[in-house]
């Protein structure tokens, strides 16, 4: 029984893919060629690795048991490569990172410029998504959360700092519809929701003094996407709940009024981070270090 390194590579992007021909064109070949590839895999493994039809690709139970082996093995050995090349040339290779809009921003702003000017063998892609994603399932190398939600098997590096959430109106806004006083006012006001892509809305938490209260916000606008609906509030749609440092310069404008602040809680910061259980790459070790040089100088 040989199976090539080729063929395990055509396997494992299909399973990626979901797509012979996206996976031909992340591979360079042609749609044949890697249908060809997987086909003697598949006579010489005696199984049936995907079912296939004419609209879509999905593993069977022997190719998802196959994937679970093979993709660990298989990212190391392309970290392996990767730190060899690195060792002997420039530090290179790609860094796939799950985050949401917000956790990526900073580390664009901040970071990357002066990061890609030193090493610009190394790219980076960053995958913008709200759901809790599992990086080592779904094939990133990191990814970018809020410290409570890191799973406690990674390793998570801070950045940034801590966030505050506030709910914010506009001024035309409160004078049609009045300010509240209290979160359960919120009951009675036009809020603007947010749901993240898993499907799940969000739920607003306020907290003073010791004492918490989740509101199920109600209003005429739900959203996928923390700039719309600062966007939404500004022309005066409804409350909408956000980070602090979103809002800070429309209500230094006057453009927002900050609500109910004695109830904004306050968050530990974001973090980036990646399997504690695994040698991470090069070009990943060299990034994380990045990240804390910043994080050390910012503070």
């Amino acid at each position: 029984m040989k199976v090539g390194l080729s063929e395990l590579t055509a396997f494992t992007a299909i399973a990626e893919h979901k797509s012979f021909r996206t996976a031909a064109l992340r591979l360079g070949v042609s749609p044949s060629a890697l249908s060809h590839a997987l086909r003697g895999m598949e006579e010489r493994l005696n199984v049936r690795l995907f079912n296939r039809t004419t609209r879509s690709v999905a593993l069977t139970e022997a190719g998802e048991q196959l994937l679970r082996r093979v993709a660990p093995a298989m990212a190391d050995l392309a970290d392996a490569m990767d730190e060899v090349a690195s060792a002997v040339n420039r530090p290179s290779g790609t860094i796939r990172i799950s985050a949401a809009e917000a956790g990526a921003r900073p580390l664009i702003r901040h970071v990357l410029p002066d990061f890609l000017e030193k090493y610009p063998d190394v790219h980076i892609e960053f995958v913008v998504d709200t759901r809790f994603v599992d990086i080592v399932a779904d094939g990133y190398d990191a990814g970018i959360r809020v410290f409570d939600d890191v799973p406690k098997d990674m390793i998570a590096v801070k950045f940034g700092a801590d966030i505050k959430f506030t709910a914010v109106a506009s001024p035309a806004y409160l004078a049609k519809y009045g300010t509240p006083d209290m979160p359960e006012d919120l009951l009675k006001h036009r809020c603007i929701r947010f749901r993240f892509s898993s499907g799940t809305l969000y739920r607003w938490n306020l907290e003073r003094r010791g004492k918490s209260v989740n509101i199920d916000a109600t209003g005429p606008m739900t959203l996928g996407n923390t700039n719309l609906m600062l966007d939404a509030a500004l022309q005066d749609i409804g409350i909408a709940w956000l980070p602090e440092y979103q809002t800070a310069a429309h209500v230094a404008s006057g453009a927002l009024v900050p609500l109910l602040q004695k109830w904004s809680p306050t968050m530990p910061g974001l973090c980036f981070y990646y399997p504690a259980n695994r040698h991470p790459p090069t070009a990943l070790r060299l990034f994380t270090q990045a990240i804390k040089d910043w994080e050390r100088e910012r503070t």
